[in-house]
C-alpha cells in the first residue's frame, strides 16, 4: 500500500483544507482557503460556496501531483463540524443555508429535545444543546414551515461535500449522527424523534461506519481532476473524531489529549462509558468499539492572555522549577464542565510568586486536571488507559509535555500530523488500502516525539496532586457524587 495515495478534505468553520497522504503517512500535497467570515456565518453558511472552494482546493492540491501519482489515488473522505445540518429538497439542493453548530437560536428546541430523549430513550446521547443537529432540525421546521413542506432529506456538513464528490446523499456515518439523535447502541433512529419531535424518519439518512465505501468520484469530477475513474468515496467523520484518528489513538486503551483553547480528551474503549454527570459522551468506533470523549473549559488560552511575551523564556525556566509545590487552575472564563462539573468555578493561582513560577504552576494545574480526567475514565470504564497521544498548541512546549508525563506517570506521544484533513485521509484509506481503521491508523500516523515520566518526580507530584484535589473540593469543583 506504500504506493497508494489518499485524499482528506477538512471543512471547518473558517476554511477548507485538502491534503494528499501517501501510503507511509506523509503529506505529499495540500491546499487550503479561508472563508470571508462575518458574524452571520457563525449561524449560517452557503453550502454551495463550500463546494466552490473545495473544488478550487482539490484542483490546487491534485495539481501538485505528477501524472504517475495521480494514477495511484485510491480514495477520498471528508470531515467537518459536528452538529451542522443542511435541509435538502428532492433535487439534493439546499432549501436553506447550512445551519451551523455555533448557531444559538435553537435553545428552546434543545430543551424540548432533551426532555423527549430522557423520557423515551433508555440509553445513548440525551443532552441536546444548541450545538446539536437535532435541535436545529426541530427549530427549522417550526421557523420555516413553508420550507419544511418541501423537505426531502436532512444531511450533515461533511455529507454535503461527500454528496458533491460522488452523487450519494442518503448515507452518513456513526460520528455525525450522534448529535442528530441516532441510537448508537441499537444502531437505529429512535421513535421519539419522529413521534414526539416531528422529524420524519424518511428525512433521515442511512448510517454506516466512517470509512465505508459508498461510491466513486463522479465521471465529470474524475475527468476534471485527471484522476482514475475508480477513486472511491467513503463515508466521512466529524472533525473532532478526525483529529483523534490523526493522533493515532484508535485502539482500546489509547487516548488523545488536545490542549488548545480548551482541554479535549478522546479515546477508545471496549464498552460504552456511562457517566451519571454527563461529562463524557460516546461516539461509535468504525470497528465497533466506542470512542468516549469530553471537553473542558480549561486549556491553554491563559498562555496568550498573560505570557505571550517571553514565552520561550518561561518554557526554558520551567524545566528547573518542577515540581513547584504550588496549586493553580488557570481558568479564564467562569464555569467548568469537564472533568469537573462546576458552573460557578473560577480560576485561581498561588499568591506572591514570580511570573516564572506562576507559569509553571499553571501548566501543572492543567496536567492535574488531565490526570483527574483519566482517573475518572478508568473508574467509569473499568478499562486501563494504556497510552496517551497529544496535540494542540500546548504540545509545542517541551516543558509542558514533560510536566504532563511526570504528573500522569505515563509516556506521552506527540504526533507529526494531527489535522482533521489527515484524519479524513486515513479514514479514506481504512477500507480501501487496509483491512480497517486501526490498521490504517497504525500505518499512516507518524510519531514526532515520545516523552517519558521521570520516576524521581512520581512521589512529589503525587503529593502535589493530592493537595490539588483537596483545594478543588474546598472550592466546590469536586463533590461527593463525582468522587463516588
Amino acid at each position: 500500500m506504500s504506493e497508494a495515495y489518499f485524499i482528506g478534505i477538512d471543512l471547518g468553520t473558517q476554511g477548507l483544507r485538502v491534503v494528499v497522504l501517501d501510503g507511509k503517512g506523509t503529506i505529499v500535497a495540500s491546499a487550503e482557503q479561508g472563508f470571508p467570515l462575518s458574524p452571520e456565518m457563525r449561524m449560517e453558511q452557503d453550502a454551495d460556496e463550500w463546494w466552490t472552494i473545495c473544488r478550487a482546493c482539490l484542483d490546487k492540491a491534485i495539481g501538485q501531483l505528477s501524472q504517475q501519482q495521480r494514477a495511484r489515488v485510491r480514495a477520498v473522505a471528508v470531515d467537518s463540524t459536528s452538529g451542522t445540518v443542511i435541509p435538502l429538497d428532492k433535487e439534493q439542493r439546499p432549501l436553506h443555508p447550512a445551519i451551523m453548530y455555533s448557531d444559538q437560536r435553537s435553545a428552546v428546541q434543545a430543551r424540548y429535545c432533551t426532555d423527549a430523549a430522557r423520557q423515551h430513550q433508555l440509553h445513548g446521547f440525551t443532552g441536546f444543546s444548541t450545538s446539536t443537529g437535532l435541535a436545529k432540525m426541530v427549530w427549522f421546521a417550526e421557523t420555516y414551515p413553508e420550507k419544511a413542506a418541501q423537505l426531502f432529506r436532512w444531511i450533515h456538513a461533511a455529507d454535503f461535500i461527500t454528496g458533491k464528490l460522488c452523487g450519494v446523499w442518503n448515507v452518513t456515518d456513526y460520528t455525525n449522527v450522534l448529535k442528530s439523535g441516532y441510537d448508537l447502541s441499537l444502531l437505529c433512529w429512535p421513535d421519539y424523534i419522529s413521534d414526539i419531535l416531528g422529524v420524519k424518519k424518511e428525512w433521515l439518512q442511512e448510517v454506516q461506519p466512517s470509512g465505508t465505501v459508498i461510491g466513486k468520484l463522479t465521471a465529470d469530477l474524475a475527468r476534471g481532476l485527471r484522476l482514475p475513474a475508480d477513486v472511491a468515496v467513503t463515508t466521512g467523520i466529524t472533525d473532532g473524531c478526525a483529529s483523534q484518528v490523526a493522533s493515532g489513538a484508535m485502539k482500546p486503551g489509547q487516548w488523545n489529549t488536545t490542549i488548545g483553547t480548551t482541554l479535549v480528551i478522546k479515546g477508545v474503549s471496549v464498552k460504552e462509558i456511562k457517566d451519571p454527570l454527563d461529562r463524557l459522551y460516546n461516539h461509535r468506533h468504525p470497528a465497533g468499539y466506542w470512542m468516549p470523549g469530553g471537553a473542558g473549559n480549561i486549556g491553554a488560552d491563559w498562555v496568550s492572555a498573560g505570557f505571550k511575551e517571553g514565552l520561550a523564556h518561561y518554557n526554558a525556566v520551567a524545566a528547573s522549577l518542577t515540581p513547584t509545590g504550588q496549586i493553580a487552575y488557570p481558568l479564564i472564563q467562569k464555569g467548568e464542565r469537564f472533568p469537573f462539573v462546576a458552573p460557578g468555578a473560577e480560576g485561581f493561582g498561588p499568591g506572591e510568586v514570580s511570573k516564572e513560577v506562576l507559569y509553571t504552576a499553571n501548566m501543572e494545574g492543567v496536567a492535574f486536571a488531565e490526570r483527574y480526567a483519566y482517573e475518572l475514565i478508568q473508574d467509569l470504564s473499568g478499562e486501563k488507559v494504556e497510552a496517551i497521544y497529544t496535540a494542540g498548541g500546548a504540545s509545542n512546549s517541551d516543558s509542558w509535555l514533560q510536566i504532563r508525563s511526570d504528573v500522569l506517570q505515563k509516556p506521552v506521544c506527540k504526533m507529526k500530523y494531527v489535522s482533521g484533513a489527515v484524519g479524513a485521509a486515513i479514514v479514506a484509506a481504512s477500507n480501501t488500502g487496509f483491512n480497517d481503521i486501526t490498521e490504517a491508523t497504525a500505518a499512516l500516523t507518524q510519531a514526532e516525539k515520545w516523552v517519558t515520566p521521570r520516576t524521581a518526580l512520581k512521589q512529589p507530584y503525587n503529593d502535589q496532586y493530592g493537595r490539588f484535589l483537596e483545594i478543588m473540593e474546598e472550592r466546590k469543583f469536586i463533590n461527593k457524587a463525582e468522587q463516588g
